[in-house]
């Protein structure tokens, strides 16, 4: 608090004033109320005078006690940021308090805030919604924009969109930018409104054209992935810098993205890197993962595991899943940190708690053979089936096999055919090869040499030399195919050639029964196709 009184201080401030600054202070000397606030105004912007904010505060005070409500209002201000005073939130909420029972509605949104905010005064909605509507219905924009968020969220008023779209359109008819973002919102999902892209975009553009970065970053996304517009990367880019320039950390990651990917621009490592070290200044854990891809890689810069791992547990502690597995590996590796299969089981958990399936397949590898922690293959079971039943092939595969067990800890043959189903339809070529010896041998379902087949052939397909041997075989037999030997040995030729040593004597036994001429062209067949 200043201790000088306002002619001692003027009088050491040591400036030359205007006519104008020194027929206001004379008035103010003299007690006149709206004098001593357009004082402070002056000091408080370096008008006529050298800028103080403490000699703004002297006047703005002496105003205020009068009762002037924009001195009261204007002293609030200067308690909640602290300045020409030590910052106290009770007293700008004291000094709000008086200029809004006298109607005045810039104080009356302000103490909302702080009811809101719980700063200076007991946080409470009520009273936030009861000053926000008198702001409100005095037209104040941010106050509308306040009143729609409480009926948007529904906090200290019951939830209504309707109620919402209603305040964020006056507010947003005024101008205010955060306002037409909200509309644009409520138009983009259909809440409180048809969904209509095209209203969306209007008010979008409406806020991005005032610096709003939410809204520029929301018309980059749209034209980026051409949702609901026609792509356009070069307007996607346009509006994504605008709001990069501004800080908005998604923009400087997805700017990252584009230069790393060389989306409507040749890519650019290092402008990549740049935007993602932007954006992981920032705080961003998407940029501060990619940071760590980087440095672990060596990729745009010098390998280096320690500031991967600096990056990556940035990242993971803020819950990004990517990054906590990556931290995992880390550790599982000792790369950059000691070896420590503790930690890295800690990290893996993190992150498949959140649904990242590698880190859910990896922790079922683990308590399947007991790396890091006791082998324990119910819980193996429980995270093959958590990534499993997000179509994660390997372990759909992983998961099949324990079903398949006899001693396993669920031996079950339906459900085993089951998985190895969803992961041989995924192209698991195992899986393939498993299934189709399951439908020949008849095993957990009916005997099927037609289904035993087409699996056989998937499997042989992606170079599978028993399948192909299996294949050899049922052409030998005319077991779910009609028998022909020409094919027959063409695929024992083709399990041999890949090193499936049982194929040879069979070959010969087929090899019999054809005459030179079809075997001179199983034999040009063979030499087309390859392993």
């Amino acid at each position: 608090m200043t201790k000088y009184s306002p002619n001692e201080a003027d009088a050491k401030n040591g400036s030359t004033y205007t006519a104008e600054f020194l027929r206001v202070k004379g008035l103010a000397e003299r007690g006149v109320a709206n004098a001593q606030h357009s004082l402070g105004f002056m000091y408080f912007n370096g008008q006529g005078v050298v800028q103080s904010y403490e000699l703004a505060v002297v006047w703005y005070r002496q105003a205020a006690q009068a009762g002037l409500e924009h001195a009261q209002y204007n002293l609030g201000v200067m308690y909640q940021k602290g300045q020409g005073v030590q910052q106290s939130f009770e007293e700008a909420a004291a000094w709000y308090r008086k200029a809004a029972e006298q109607g005045y509605a810039a104080a009356q949104y302000n103490l909302g805030w702080l009811y809101a905010k719980g700063q200076g005064v007991q946080a409470d909605t009520q009273q936030a919604m009861y000053w926000f509507s008198k702001a409100a219905e005095q037209g104040d924009a941010g106050a509308q924009n306040n009143l729609g968020m409480m009926y948007d969220t529904g906090k200290g008023v019951p939830q209504d969109f309707r109620q919402a779209i209603a305040w964020y359109r006056k507010a947003a008819e005024q101008g205010y930018a955060r306002a037409q973002f909200n509309l644009g919102l409520r138009y983009d999902h259909g809440q409180g409104v048809p969904q209509d892209v095209g209203q969306a975009m209007s008010w979008y553009r409406k806020a991005a054209d005032q610096g709003y970065a939410p809204a520029q970053f929301n018309l980059a996304l749209r034209f980026d992935k051409g949702d609901g517009v026609a792509q356009d990367s070069q307007k996607a880019i346009l509006w994504y810098r605008r709001a990069a320039e501004q800080d908005h950390a998604s923009s400087q990651f997805n700017l990252g993205l584009i230069y790393d990917n060389g989306q409507g621009v040749p890519r650019d490592e290092q402008k990549a890197l740049d935007w993602y070290r932007k954006a992981a200044g920032l705080g961003h854990a998407g940029a501060q993962n990619n940071l760590g891809l980087r440095y672990e890689h060596g990729q745009g810069v010098a390998q280096d595991y320690a500031q991967a791992q600096q990056w990556y547990l940035k990242a993971a502690e803020q819950g990004f899943p990517g990054a906590q597995y990556q931290l995992g590996n880390l550790y599982d590796a000792g790369h950059g940190v000691p070896q420590d299969q503790q930690e890295a089981v800690f990290w893996y958990r993190k992150a498949a708690d959140q649904g990242h399936l590698r880190a859910q397949f990896d922790l079922g590898l683990r308590y399947e053979t007991g790396g890091g922690v006791p082998r324990d293959e119910k819980k193996a079971l429980h995270w093959y089936r958590r990534a499993a039943e997000q179509d994660y092939m390997a372990a759909q595969y992983a998961l099949a096999l324990l079903y398949d067990k006899d001693d396993g800890p669920q031996p079950d043959c339906v459900q085993a055919n089951l998985w190895y189903a969803k992961a041989a339809e995924q192209g698991h070529v195992q899986a393939q090869f498993t299934l189709g010896l399951r439908f020949d041998n008849g095993l957990g379902t009916a005997q099927d040499y037609a289904l035993a087949y087409h699996w056989y052939l998937k499997a042989a397909a992606q170079g599978h030399t028993r399948a192909q041997f299996n294949l050899g075989l049922m052409f030998m037999c005319g077991q779910g195919v009609q028998a022909d030997s020409a094919q027959a040995w063409l695929w024992l030729a083709l399990a041999e050639r890949n090193g499936f040593s049982s194929a040879s004597r069979y070959l010969k036994n087929v090899a019999a029964s054809l005459d030179s001429s079809q075997l001179a062209q199983a034999r040009e067949r063979l030499e087309l196709l390859p392993n």
